[in-house]
């Protein structure tokens, strides 16, 4: 565990919903040293890969973007955007699943992933396991492989690993 990441973690009680303690963070972007950290040992996991480094990193919008995209360009590989319902251009592919507060659905261009590429799938937290899962779902039927799921954050007690498919690794940077 990182401890330079962890002590720009926040936890806010009671947001978005009582009940509910938040991991922020925000506080881990506005402190460079620490979100090169985050990036840096996202790249080393990645690269340490049974079976080698991915060919590519899907993000999850939205905070997915934020350590998917320079991840990808620190690895040489190309960045995919997972992203909400009419945001994408171009012909996707669409999932519908079920997260923490309800349902929601994600696109991903339906030409973003090659037969047999290797994915890594990036977000910053890992919950429940619905929208890792969801993504993982899109690059299957795209004709991917996924190469490992990578968060900053995994909350253990959710037990959202259970949700992701089995024997691909799980990565996290922190765990609560």
């Amino acid at each position: 565990m990182s401890q330079l990441i962890a002590q720009h973690v926040c936890a806010i009680p009671d947001f978005p919903i009582p009940g509910i303690l938040f991991r922020d963070i925000t506080p881990v972007l506005s402190n460079p040293a620490a979100f090169e950290e985050c990036i840096h040992l996202l790249a080393q996991r990645l690269t340490g890969l049974p079976g080698g480094m991915p060919d590519a990193v899907v993000g999850i919008e939205s905070r997915g973007f934020i350590f998917g995209a320079p991840l990808a360009l620190r690895l040489g590989i190309p960045f995919l955007p997972v992203r909400k319902p009419g945001k994408l251009p171009r012909k996707t592919l669409r999932v519908e699943y079920l997260k923490e507060y309800g349902t929601d659905v994600l696109e991903l261009h339906a030409d973003a992933v090659t037969r047999g590429d290797r994915i890594a799938i990036v977000d910053d937290l890992l919950a429940t396991g619905g929208t890792a899962s969801a993504a993982g779902r899109m690059v299957r039927e795209a004709g991917g492989t996924l190469a490992a799921y990578a968060f900053v954050i995994e909350l253990e007690g959710l037990r959202g690993r259970a949700h992701l498919e089995q024997g691909v690794p799980v990565e996290a940077l922190l765990q609560y």
